[in-house]
């Protein structure tokens, strides 16, 4: 089974990149895979110094377990100022090759605004030099305030469509290219 680590780069309580990053959690978790979400929300991450001493918080040591028994990673940022924001960078920072090197990487980001990759391409320049492998696919969640309804569902079918193309990207590349045999279940249409 294909296992992956979602991570969210927001800390706001009601946020919109943790209802993409459950969608995202969701139709990975259709296609067979398992998922565990990092919440970042609940966990007391220091800012990183550069340093390799973080035994004062215990949630370093479990963000870098997690990541690093993981296949592979979902990772969703809000865009702040056209960039991913200062939490998911990090909470990146505080890993290193030992967690990142060799990951496959499906990225989501939300705006308040149109739909851009500003975010989804630092997010891979980010990752490429810790060489992790992003697929092809992203997701961008544009004008987030009303792409979800009443009950935290997107309302836009090619949203949709776009989260299922990722998410059959996101198992399928992983499996391949962790080695991992994968048969893949008839839940989504061609």
């Amino acid at each position: 089974m294909v296992r992956f680590v979602a991570i969210g780069g927001s800390l706001r309580p009601d946020s919109y990149t943790y209802l993409a990053l459950q969608v995202a959690a969701q139709r990975v978790e259709a296609l067979g895979a398992e998922v565990e979400i990092l919440d970042l929300r609940s966990m007391n991450l220091p800012f990183c110094n550069g340093g390799d001493d973080y035994s004062d918080h215990p949630d370093v040591e479990r963000l870098q377990r997690s990541v690093r028994e993981a296949d592979g990673l979902i990772l969703a940022t809000p865009e702040y100022h056209g960039s991913i924001s200062g939490v998911l960078k990090n909470a990146l920072d505080l890993m290193s090759f030992e967690q990142l090197e060799g990951k496959v990487v499906g990225s989501v980001s939300v705006l308040g605004g149109e739909s851009n990759s500003n975010a989804l391409n630092d997010l891979r320049t980010i990752l490429r030099w810790v060489h992790a492998f992003v697929i092809p696919e992203q997701v961008a969640v544009g004008k987030a305030w009303q792409a979800f309804d009443a009950h935290d569902q997107l309302k836009d079918a090619k949203l949709q469509q776009r989260f299922d193309i990722f998410a059959r990207s996101l198992v399928e590349h992983t499996a391949k290219l962790r080695g991992i045999p994968y048969r893949q279940p008839l839940l989504f249409d061609d």
